[in-house]
């Protein structure tokens, strides 16, 4: 069985191929040094490889999806991919394809989706995160299972459990679905897409220490649940990785390759834990926030661009508290139910307060809370240090991948982006340095130097 120390960092692929660990993960092999379990994963089969040509339609076979296949994909994927997956599968039986024109993932387009995949036996999805996502969740409601082919390392939920989906509110939410049984990489093709595309994916792998930074306190303080295998599969990857981040932005098979191999990583850490934290704390809730309420605003930005951007944004926060040997001392929660209102609509306000309420503290909690920052700062101070990429080396690694390292680079009206890291925090029941910012009375200062 593979190690974590026998992978070593050298040049192209790793020691045993490009799916080498994820090979074992996946075969409920891997062993986590930490507790000694063996945990498994819902995936038949994760292929990665420089080229997939000629073996599209044995991979698919291998997964017994059905007699008969159906390929969901884009105009843009079809074009790089999935006219190339349809032919291949007709030596397997008949091929229809259902092409979305622009699509978002949304509750509109789930159930228009849902209905034209009635009585569809074998489901492929070609594409990246808007595909992959309502393939899911359209499948994942009646249990059908489907593989993808990606086409572009643009985001981390190719081999996620959950499904991005914005609801009829407007409110973007992770929604419980399934796993793919298939999930296919052709780096050649992902090579090829528009290098922005991997830059997002790029940006959404670097939020790693912010996330972790923001989960460790929230366990730490809170007592919240944390689990450390997710980061363990991925550590070396990701040193591999930023080594090749100027790869990205030039569309270099090799930086893909790690590209692909952490963001797989990443979705294989949901299905360890059940949940998105390792990856996805105060970062994403700032990404999420725009995704909502920009409306006209908003710039056509892909969600991994804005929490590269927004990742930058929690590092300085973060550096505010974890340089200074003085604990945080916090006061009472204070949300505004009318402006809330006023900013979101009185439905998604209202679904938001419900959600947060646990993180909702009176004067009581905040003294509860101060006496144990007290006492755990020295230590937690230096635990959390210990996670951090500096901001300095973050944006040099966004830049050198080709992403927007400012709102104004993202073509987010500044106004609005402070306005989104001021208010993200009422979203979602994830407690991370915003709120210890926000109830610490500092948020206002540190919001007004973000640009």
């Amino acid at each position: 069985m593979e190690t974590l120390r026998n992978r070593g960092a050298v040049d192209g692929a790793p020691l045993g191929g490009w799916t080498a660990l994820i090979d074992d993960i996946v075969a409920g092999k891997w062993t986590n040094p930490e507790t000694g379990e063996r945990p498994s994963v819902p995936y038949d089969s994760i292929v990665i490889a420089e080229s997939l040509a000629g073996r599209e339609a044995d991979l698919v076979k291998s997964l017994d999806l059905g007699s008969s296949f159906t390929v969901v994909a884009d105009h843009a994927t079809w074009e790089a991919m999935g006219a190339r997956v349809a032919k291949a599968l007709e030596s397997l039986g008949p091929v229809k394809t259902v092409l979305l024109d622009h699509p978002h993932a949304d509750m509109a387009t789930v159930e228009d989706l849902t209905e034209r995949l009635k009585g569809a036996e074998g489901l492929v999805a070609v594409g990246s995160g808007t595909i992959n996502d309502l393939v899911k969740y359209v499948t994942g409601l009646d249990g059908r299972r489907y593989c993808v082919f990606g086409t572009a390392a643009s985001m981390n939920g190719y081999t996620s459990t959950t499904a991005s989906i914005t609801l009829e509110s407007g409110l973007k939410v992770s929604l419980p679905s399934h796993a793919p049984a298939g999930f296919f990489v052709d780096l050649s093709v992902a090579a090829q897409a528009p290098t922005y595309l991997s830059a997002a994916g790029f940006a959404d792998c670097i939020c790693r220490s912010v996330a972790q930074v923001d989960w460790w306190m929230s366990h730490r303080l809170l007592g919240s649940v944390y689990a450390n295998s997710p980061y363990i599969i991925q550590a070396q990857d990701e040193i591999e990785l930023n080594r090749r981040a100027a790869g990205i932005g030039r569309g270099d098979v090799e930086a893909n390759g790690y590209l692909y191999r952490v963001l797989t990583l990443c979705g294989l850490g949901v299905s360890f834990t059940g949940m998105s934290h390792h990856g996805s704390m105060g970062e994403h809730q700032i990404s999420h926030y725009i995704d909502c309420f920009a409306g006209d605003r908003h710039p056509g930005t892909l969600h991994g661009q804005q929490v590269g951007v927004a990742s930058l944004t929690m590092a300085r926060i973060q550096r505010h508290f974890l340089d200074s040997a003085t604990p945080p001392r916090i006061g009472p929660t204070r949300i505004d139910r009318d402006d809330m209102v006023r900013r979101m609509g009185v439905d998604v306000a209202d679904q938001c307060l419900a959600d947060i309420a646990p993180k909702i503290y009176d004067q009581r909690d905040a003294d509860e809370i101060n006496v144990r920052l007290a006492d755990l700062w020295p230590t937690l101070r230096e635990e959390l240090r210990a996670f951090v990429i500096p901001v300095d080396e973050m944006t040099k690694l966004l830049k050198a991948a080709g992403g927007p390292t400012t709102a104004a680079e993202l073509g987010v009206p500044v106004d609005f982006y402070r306005e989104a890291v001021m208010h993200c925090r009422e979203m979602r029941n994830r407690y991370s340095f915003l709120d210890i910012a926000a109830d610490s009375g500092v948020l206002d200062e540190l919001v007004a130097a973000e640009v």
